[in-house]
């Protein structure tokens, strides 16, 4: 199945009880859960049946090995469970800020000019990113020469009022002539080879490409290699990565990867080792970042969009090609909050939707959702318009620069909960459970959300045409609009709180 990443790690919840299950597991996995309703003795009338919860695991490959965290509260059990799998990474504080990023900004002279107007417009931005297009041919390590002619003059720019550069790099190298880094992956030896041994070709954006096996010690030393300053020509230290396609994603492969008997390092085949792929691909550019400067290292910067678990060491991810649509505005709250309580809270989604041209109204409010992602990026396709921040025309334009103002003014807030998810593993994003694990009929709640240790209590607006919104409240609770102070008294039951397009519902 093509999913970009998988976390085989199972909470249990119910009152004041908490445990987790660890399915350590590195094949392609699947988990049925089934929920029957059980009768004691179906023929005593009256007597009501209870349900249950089942779950089915199964594996297509490898060792049973399984671990099971006893809590008992969710703060104990994802605390214990990072324990073992390693605690997410300190970002830099420039990660946590907002991105800029569309597929493509097609030359250096179009960054700049993206890069000016939002000065022009007042509207705080701390990264810009590069995807495909920015190469020769999609040969990766290069530049295009016609269209990047001056790669350190565009960064130079950049650093100059300390923004960063983000690049695509991907796995997949392009099979081709004069091409330096694919005749030295052949000549090492250091691609995915096919079961009969020899190197495997595949087809992804290049065409005709080979895979790095980023699971070969040599491999990942040769990869560290090419982001040498002297090797990468044209970036600069505020250059950072960009992982995608990482699962890996083969366009001619069979259920569009590589075929599971493949041969990674020491023989193992593809089947044991897929979900895992992305992590090892993923690792060696972190730490390929880290050798860039090895007297003055940095915390390098890395977004994945393949991960498992363990990944969270290493940088951030992506939930992936959405849709332009209110669905999917809405499907990224819950599936962020999954991923902060399983150990990943480095998570965002692409605002505004990968695919198709969001109405005006959709994409304010996918900025007033997305200042509350732990990754806050933009993201477009290519043939989609257009659609900067300034760009918008007004109100929306105002509205979506209030937004992402608030997300610099609460920066400190974001950094003290990054640095606690560092420590101890905590979410950064906390559904309501985890705060309050014994409001029974709230458990399903997952549309709402609390801000690390902050207090602040976010809902956001994922309907077409809504002005108002019903937000839950725990009983015993006291609540202030977090920007004109009415009160609102929690009673274990849902407020309405006005919601214009120009508001955001924020409770503290």
């Amino acid at each position: 199945m093509t999913l970009y990443g998988a976390i085989t790690f199972m909470q249990a919840h119910r009152k004041d009880s908490t445990v987790g299950v660890f399915w350590l597991n590195a094949a392609e996995t699947w988990i049925d859960i089934t929920k029957p309703k059980v009768y004691s003795n179906p023929l005593s009338l009256g007597i009501g049946g209870k349900t249950s919860t089942q779950t089915h695991w199964f594996s297509e490959s490898g060792l049973l090995d399984v671990f099971v965290f006893l809590g008992p509260t969710p703060k104990d059990v994802i605390h214990a469970y990072s324990d073992l799998t390693g605690y997410t990474t300190l970002p830099a504080e420039f990660s946590i800020a907002y991105h800029q990023c569309r597929w493509n900004y097609v030359s250096d002279e179009d960054v700049r000019d993206v890069d000016r107007k939002f000065d022009k417009n007042n509207i705080p931005y701390d990264v810009i990113w590069l995807d495909l297009e920015y190469t020769d041919e999609k040969k990766y390590f290069t530049f295009d020469p016609h269209t990047f002619p001056d790669p350190l003059g565009m960064e130079s720019q950049l650093d100059s009022h300390a923004r960063k550069l983000v690049v695509l790099i991907d796995p997949h190298i392009k099979n081709t002539n004069d091409y330096p880094i694919v005749e030295e992956l052949k000549s090492k030896g250091l691609a995915v080879r096919n079961k009969d041994g020899n190197i495997y070709e595949g087809w992804c954006w290049p065409g005709s490409a080979h895979w790095i096996d980023c699971f070969s010690p040599e491999a990942q030393k040769w990869w560290s290699s090419l982001f040498q300053y002297n090797a990468f020509k044209g970036t600069a230290p505020n250059l950072h990565i960009w992982n995608d396609m990482n699962e890996p994603s083969v366009f001619n492969g069979p259920e569009t990867t590589m075929p599971k008997d493949n041969l990674h390092y020491g023989n193992w085949e593809h089947r044991d080792v897929h979900n895992i792929n992305g992590l090892t691909f993923v690792n060696a550019t972190y730490n390929a970042l880290l050798a860039r400067d090895p007297k003055n290292p940095k915390r390098p910067f890395v977004l994945t969009r393949s991960y498992y678990a363990g990944s969270q060491r290493m940088g951030a991810m992506w939930t992936g090609d959405n849709q332009a649509s209110w669905d999917h505005l809405a499907a990224s709250i819950p599936m962020i909050l999954s991923n902060n309580i399983v150990g990943f809270p480095f998570s965002g989604a692409d605002v505004g939707g990968f695919f198709g041209n969001p109405s005006k109204e959709l994409l304010t409010r996918w900025y007033q959702a997305g200042i509350f992602y732990p990754f806050f990026r933009a993201h477009a396709h290519i043939d989609t318009r257009r659609r900067e921040p300034y760009l918008a025309g007004e109100p929306y334009k105002s509205i979506i620069t209030r937004a992402i103002r608030l997300r610099y003014q609460l920066l400190p807030m974001w950094y003290t909960a990054f640095h606690s998810a560092s420590q101890t593993g905590e979410p950064i994003l906390k559904p309501h459970y985890y705060v309050h694990p014994a409001d029974e009929p709230a458990f399903a709640i997952d549309d709402q959300f609390y801000i690390g240790s902050s207090g602040l209590l976010a809902k956001p607006v994922v309907s077409e045409g809504a002005d108002t919104i019903s937000i839950y409240l725990p009983p015993g609770e006291e609540y202030f609009h977090y920007f004109d102070y009415t009160a609102y008294r929690g009673a274990g039951k849902s407020v309405t709180l006005p919601a214009p397009l120009d508001e955001i519902p924020l409770l503290m």
